[in-house]
């Protein structure tokens, strides 16, 4: 029985840490699927709460995967590890039921499940962790008390720093479609459908459409429908996110961007209401001196075009806007604004807005425009 505690202490642990670990290295991507299910259950009030209870949740998993692997005071571990497995399980079979969110994002972007496959997951998890429950007071550590707490108090300052530390800059390790090295200008992936459901304010009417296939951009039609939920059609298939780039009269002006066959600039900004201003300014400067040289540098944002309009006018931006649904926006870099550097449609690199470089810097590792 022992040989069995321990496997069971082991497979659980390293679930927990592998879960915990792909969605703290991304806390922004965790924060988009968690506001996906404040919306779903009318709780929107939560909302800025969502970053401070990523990082408490993944750090709170991690912690409990390395105390289960290192056999880390497991009697008070497993009062922790059972709740948190009963209320997930919970969660995620109303998920399954009802489609609530499109992604639970259980394991991050590193691992996409179904709502089904989810709920099926936990429910074979839970197959371990109840008699890891039923045994706590079996499992015994070889540390000293005082030494169990300071590797558990090690580990969750360790790892809240680390997602703290990603969401300030970028997730070292990335599993979007637009991670570097990744060609972003491939036609032959299937895309992911995303259905977004709005509803009238005044009549109460639902509509549901495939996005980006809705008026988004209008001012008036936004200004009447309340979104509701989005969920994606997924067969199984395995697909990319591709981008669809418009400009303001709608035309579609992804295979132009994307495919231009040299160094391409492009600053992602899904909320101009939201995005730091300091860092669209440096970014302005810097468009000024990248296209002088005669390279593309645009931007693209889900925000309406008169809001936009009125935000270049006001700021004298002269950098090319573009338009594109904000769920393609927030899958291509983990900040607002962000920049992106591709060549012949492959990600070059990229910065959040902390980390903009200037130009001298592009120049010197990447442009080298005094050689060309």
């Amino acid at each position: 029985m022992k040989i069995v505690r321990t496997i069971f202490r082991i497979l659980v642990g390293l679930v927990f840490i592998f879960s915990g670990f792909v969605k703290g290295i991304d806390p922004l991507g965790t924060v988009y699927r968690m506001n996906d299910y404040f919306i779903a259950f009318g709780t929107t009030w939560a909302m800025p709460l969502s970053l401070t209870l990523t990082i408490f949740l993944c750090t709170l998993e991690f912690v409990i995967g390395t105390s289960l692997i290192f056999n880390l005071y497991i009697k008070g571990t497993s009062w922790l590890l059972l709740p948190m497995m009963t209320f997930f399980t919970i969660l995620t079979f109303f998920d399954a039921l009802y489609n609530l969110v499109p992604d639970c994002g259980c394991f991050g972007d590193a691992i996409k499940l179904t709502n089904t496959q989810t709920f099926i997951k936990n429910l074979v998890l839970m197959g371990f962790v109840v008699p890891i429950f039923m045994w706590r007071k079996k499992f015994k550590p070889s540390l000293k008390r005082w030494s169990q707490f300071a590797m558990i108090g090690f580990f969750s300052i360790a790892f809240a720093g680390m997602s703290v530390y990603s969401y300030r800059h970028l997730p070292f390790i990335d599993f979007m479609d637009w991670k570097i090295g990744n060609n972003v200008n491939k036609t032959d992936t299937k895309p992911v459908q995303f259905y977004v459901t709005y509803k009238n304010s005044k009549t109460g009417e639902t509509k549901e459409f495939l996005a980006p296939n809705y008026p988004w951009n209008d001012s008036v039609w936004m200004s009447q429908w309340v979104f509701v939920s989005q969920r994606t059609a997924d067969d199984g298939t395995p697909s990319a996110v591709m981008l669809q780039l418009e400009d303001e009269t709608g035309a579609d002006n992804t295979a132009a961007i994307l495919g231009i066959p040299d160094f391409n600039f492009i600053v992602v900004t899904y909320d101009l209401a939201t995005t730091d201003q300091e860092s669209l300014k440096k970014l302005e400067k810097l468009y000024q001196k990248v296209s002088e040289q005669g390279y593309s540098f645009i931007a693209i944002t889900s925000t309406l075009s008169e809001e936009v309009n009125a935000y270049r006018t006001k700021n004298n931006m002269n950098i090319p806007f573009y338009y594109a649904d904000d769920v393609v926006l927030k899958t291509m870099v983990r900040s607002n604004p962000g920049l992106i550097l591709i060549n012949k449609g492959v990600v070059v690199n990229k910065w959040a807005w902390r980390d903009l470089p200037d130009f001298d810097e592009l120049n010197r590792n990447y442009l080298k425009i005094n050689s060309r």
